[in-house]
């Protein structure tokens, strides 16, 4: 499975901007388990953004409920991130992940988010 991620930039708080993750490949259509957004910021671990499991059903971070919402276009295999009223906490580098259900993850490559106060 080969993930592209894409849509980071530069923003104001308060703004908003939309992730994209394309998934690829001969596996990237079954046995998938769950997408989700992971972030890193500068000198911090990764940590869980929020994810939407192949029922549909989704989970958030607390940090950032409320403000982001994650949807899937099936037909396109792709997974979004939509992220309104940005906070400057919110600049990290946001990496798009597949779980299967054989426990195995792919990660893609990252896409730099920066909030500007």
């Amino acid at each position: 499975v080969q993930l592209q991620a894409s849509g980071g930039g530069l923003v104001q708080a308060g703004g908003s901007l939309r992730l994209s993750c394309a998934a690829s490949g001969s596996r990237s259509r079954s046995g998938i388990n769950s997408r989700a957004w992971f972030r890193q910021a500068p000198g911090k671990e990764r940590e869980f953004v929020a994810r939407i499991i192949s029922n549909g059903s989704t989970n958030y971070a607390d940090s950032v409920k409320g403000r982001f919402t994650i949807s899937r276009d099936i037909r396109q295999n792709t997974v979004y991130l939509h992220m309104n009223n940005l906070k400057p906490e919110d600049t990290a580098i946001y990496y798009c992940n597949v779980h299967t259900v054989w426990s195995v993850e792919y990660w893609g490559q990252g896409t730099q988010v920066t909030v500007s106060s």
